[in-house]
């Protein structure tokens, strides 16, 4: 798997699919990495290029120092899309992956053709959530609060019939810098995009799982009420939808991209 130099970050990717095919984005959540989306990629790259990537400070992409912001992880694919020669992409981004890809939308619309957002919010959760998600990583690691996190991610019933799925993704979160987890966890405490997803003009698809505890289904609905034009879809899945109903997710991305 191939790295390059994106601006001053050092970023971990892949690129398949191909070639002069409409390239897609897709933009792992808080924790994960970009094998959060094998189950996608078959059914995307036949028809498309689909970049993948470990976003800063998480997977094998280089950890920066201090917090970041939603913008700064926007700027941060605009110069991957730069330093692949990418003019135009379709994006699809879960969670923090959403925001991502919202102030893409509103801040860069001439790069995104078509936008999904999947269970993400224009603002997720509160201050005070994150920052003692923030302080427990401090002083006790990442292992402290994996169980809670995987209890968000996955229904109950998921979890008892898929653990290899469950398993593989606690082992990336363990896995992540503790000090990258917490600069995206300040970029995530401090966004607010409920005044900019007005601006978002690209054809838009939102993603909500149905027993999704921290995007629920009326932020998605929220969403698609406010960007125009936007469609609406809610899975039988909680957080990571596109791992937890891989079938439903891919099918209802692969039909809003090839419209």
């Amino acid at each position: 798997m191939p790295f390059i130099q994106a601006g001053d970050l050092r970023v971990h990717y892949t690129l398949a699919g191909p070639e002069g095919a409409p390239v897609v984005v897709l933009s792992h959540s808080l924790g994960a990495d970009l094998s959060m989306w094998d189950p996608q990629v078959p059914a995307l790259e036949g028809a498309f290029r689909v970049l993948r990537y470990d976003g800063r400070g998480h997977g094998q992409t280089m950890v920066t120092p201090g917090p970041c912001t939603i913008a700064d992880l926007g700027e941060d694919i605009l110069r991957l899309l730069d330093a692949l020669d990418l003019k135009s992409v379709h994006f699809c981004g879960l969670s923090i992956g959403g925001l991502i890809g919202m102030w893409l939308g509103a801040n860069a619309p001439q790069r995104i053709a078509k936008l999904v957002l999947s269970n993400t919010a224009p603002r997720i959760g509160t201050a005070e959530t994150w920052n003692a998600r923030i302080e427990k990583v401090r002083s006790e690691g990442m292992a402290a609060i994996a169980p809670a996190v995987v209890e968000r991610w996955f229904t109950p019933e998921f979890r008892e019939r898929s653990p290899e799925v469950v398993a593989s993704a606690l082992r990336t979160l363990a896995a992540t810098s503790p000090e990258g987890y917490v600069a995206s966890c300040a970029a995530v405490r401090d966004a607010d995009e409920r005044g900019e997803i007005g601006r978002v003009r690209a054809p838009t698809l939102v993603v909500a799982g149905s027993r999704d505890p921290a995007t629920t289904p009326a932020d998605g609905r929220l969403l698609a009420e406010r960007i125009a034009g936007a469609r609406y879809v809610e899975l039988p899945a909680s957080h990571l939808s596109n791992l937890e109903a891989p079938e439903r997710f891919n099918a209802e991305l692969a039909r809003f991209l090839r419209q």
